[in-house]
């Protein structure tokens, strides 16, 4: 038809990645992909498992209870209920202590900001709450004063298809920088929070990022900001602490795992015909199909993928180095199941010019002469 771009003689025929990734789902409806998931990618980009699954819609936590590994995930109501109100705290009085520590952090001298646009973000769906939520970020940056978006919705295309995004707050600044805010529960004890959960939530804004730059790119004068505003409780109180957060390298990782996932009929071609990870089927099917797959497990992916439980039992009915942590298995090298790690400190296998090789033996010998000085003592 007129006005159409041609397909690249190297792109598949358009509708074919997403009819395949339907058979792969199954009957069932895609699940939606959020923030919390893509973050996730980003931590694992290795894993190839995760990317169809995600990028089809499977759902994981379904898939895992058929395969007879569930995993035990979800917040409890208490944790929900205390986040909620932590949440509503902090933007109460239309924003007035959150604008507080947004400008003690990342605004200029002088005192915060009082006259501040809060903006209805009111609509009919996701895709009609994306949409408001960009009319509403151009508004207020072509106003040039500050502005307040209290659960914006936010848009991004994933495989093909759109995943809808929403943070807790994004504030627009008079220059044309947009913020985005994390508000989490867990505490920031003496100015700093748990290493994994800062880093994790830096995953998660930087999604938000991701999806604010496409907006960004269609308004005037508008530039999103890499330095994300996390709130958290102080110390072991219900009042708010804030810390900035660079989510450039974050931002990176997510958008090269992005473009990996819009790839991921490559991985889907090489399934053998007929694979599905329909819950419905039998246990054995499935996990045929989920094998078919290459998976990169890691302890981590037990705090962040329904099917780690699934995954952790296989690496180590395997004897897999993974197990382990993927620190351990960058030491090893080129050798990857524990059977291997034991006969080579023993001396039984591998080559002693290797520098993991010769790491473990030296460290067996070292164990050696201290468990004998050990019983000489006795």
């Amino acid at each position: 038809m007129p006005g159409q771009t041609p397909p690249r003689p190297d792109e598949p025929p358009r509708g074919t990645l997403r009819q395949r990734l339907a058979e792969l789902r199954g009957p069932a409806l895609p699940r939606p992909l959020d923030a919390r998931a893509l973050a996730a990618l980003a931590a694992n980009p290795g894993c190839k498992r995760r990317a169809l699954l995600d990028g089809a819609g499977v759902d994981k936590g379904a898939l895992a209870t058929a395969l007879g590994s569930p995993a035990p995930f979800g917040q409890s109501q208490f944790a929900f209920m205390r986040g909620n109100a932590f949440e509503a705290r902090v933007k109460a009085d239309g924003g007035t202590e959150l604008m507080r520590l947004l400008y003690e952090r990342l605004g200029g001298p002088g005192e915060p900001p009082r006259d501040v646009a809060v903006p209805d973000l009111t609509a009919a769906g996701p895709e009609g709450r994306a949409a408001r939520t960009a009319l509403a970020l151009r508004e207020a940056t072509r106003a040039g004063g500050w502005a307040l978006l209290d659960h914006p919705m936010l848009a991004l295309e994933v495989a093909g298809s759109p995943a809808y995004l929403e943070p807790d707050a994004v504030v627009v600044h008079p220059d044309g920088t947009w913020s985005v805010v994390e508000i989490k529960s867990f505490p920031m004890i003496d100015g700093s929070a748990d290493a994994a959960k800062v880093g994790a939530a830096a995953r998660q804004s930087a999604v938000y990022v991701l999806a604010l730059e496409r907006v960004a790119e269609v308004t005037d004068g508008a530039r999103v900001g890499h330095r994300v505003l996390l709130v958290c409780p102080k110390d072991f109180s219900n009042l708010p602490a804030a810390s900035v957060v660079d989510v450039r390298k974050q931002r990176a990782v997510t958008r090269r795992q992005l473009t990996r996932l819009t790839r991921v009929d490559e991985i889907a071609a090489a399934l053998p015909e007929g694979t599905t990870f329909d819950p419905e089927r039998s246990p054995e099917e499935l996990e045929t199909a989920v094998e078919a797959v290459t998976a990169a497990y890691a302890p981590e992916c037990l705090s962040s993928c329904e099917l780690a439980f699934h995954c952790r039992s296989r690496a180590r009915a395997e004897g897999a180095v993974e197990s382990l942590g993927r620190g351990v298995r960058g030491e090893l090298g080129g050798l990857t199941t524990v059977a291997g790690v034991l006969a080579a400190a023993a001396g039984k296998e591998g080559d002693p010019a290797d520098p993991a090789v010769a790491a473990l033996r030296r460290a067996a010998a070292l164990r050696a002469e201290a468990l004998e000085g050990r019983v000489a003592c006795r």
